[in-house]
């Protein structure tokens, strides 16, 4: 009988040091007791964003929908003048298609003055074609009576190439200097029907200036330096979409090279931020510009 007793007793002892170790191991499961999370919060999200106003909200500065409007959303600025503009079916909702046409803002735009603008990221989706003679600049922050912009937002559309889409965006640095990035040797998809995903991301502190396409990373000479390499946005400054000076009646430099035709092409959702974004983000945009969102 004592031997019983004392098997019960071992096995009670037994059952509770069980008890005490499954309770330990549940508590290791979620050491910082955090609540449970709620899977329907995530029902139709894509990497996390339900939309790409979501993505860094925040640091959005300047923003063209076109969705039945050329005006800069954030500011309510209009277009200065256009030249051969007109709205097809975007990535969402409305794009703005260019024959040989452009968007000229003739004002400063405080977001992009020299103290506001250090870091930038520029996400954009556009529709194009190599036209074997002539570059486009996409859009640029230029500056009155100069050549070249504070940004210019090149691509080298004077191929002929139907696989390969040169993007070369430059800019004016601290020093007076130039700085550039080019996609040497790896292309996105790209084509008059095709929307294509392009974004630049520069880091001021860093001095790395990306290019990316359809959610990849493919410039080739990111890393620009800092100091007098670093980028800068001179005043006064003014933003033009499709075109460069030379292309706009009465805003022509003089003695200047004749690089660029007015775009011929579409964009749609130009999306300007002060910061650069994480890789992860720039992909979101990406996914979400696919879907619509």
């Amino acid at each position: 009988m004592k031997l019983i007793k004392l098997n019960k007793k071992n096995l009670a002892i037994l059952l509770a040091s069980s008890s005490l170790m499954l309770a330990a191991c549940k508590k290791d499961g979620n050491p910082n007791n955090l609540p449970d999370v709620d899977a329907s919060s995530y029902a139709g999200k894509i990497d996390g964003y339900a939309n790409a106003d979501e993505v860094y909200s925040s640091n959005l500065v300047a923003y063209w929908s076109f969705d039945d409007t050329n005006n800069e959303l954030k500011s309510n600025s209009a277009p200065t003048s256009s030249l051969n503009t007109s709205y097809i079916t975007g990535v969402k909702g409305k794009a703005l298609k260019l024959n040989a046409g452009y968007l000229y803002y003739g004002k400063q735009f405080d977001v992009f003055k020299s103290e506001a603008l250090k870091s930038f990221t520029i996400s954009s989706w556009v529709q194009i074609a190599n036209n074997g003679s002539k570059k486009t600049m996409l859009m640029t922050i230029a500056r009155p009576n100069t050549f070249l912009g504070s940004l210019d937002f090149r691509l080298n559309t004077n191929s002929t190439s139907t696989t390969m889409l040169g993007i070369g965006p430059r800019f004016t640095a601290l020093g007076g200097g130039s700085q550039d990035n080019l996609n040497a040797s790896l292309s996105p998809a790209f084509g008059a029907n095709v929307w294509t995903h392009i974004v630049l991301a520069y880091n001021g502190t860093t001095g790395i200036f990306k290019i990316w396409a359809d959610g990849k990373d493919i410039g080739s000479y990111n890393s620009r330096g800092t100091g007098n390499n670093a980028f800068k946005a001179y005043e006064p400054g003014e933003f033009i979409i499709g075109a460069h000076y030379n292309n706009i009646p009465g805003k022509e430099i003089t003695g200047s090279a004749a690089d660029f035709a007015a775009m011929t092409g579409s964009i749609d959702e130009v999306r300007i931020y002060n910061t650069v974004l994480q890789d992860a983000s720039i992909k979101a945009l990406y996914n979400l510009g696919k879907a619509g969102k």
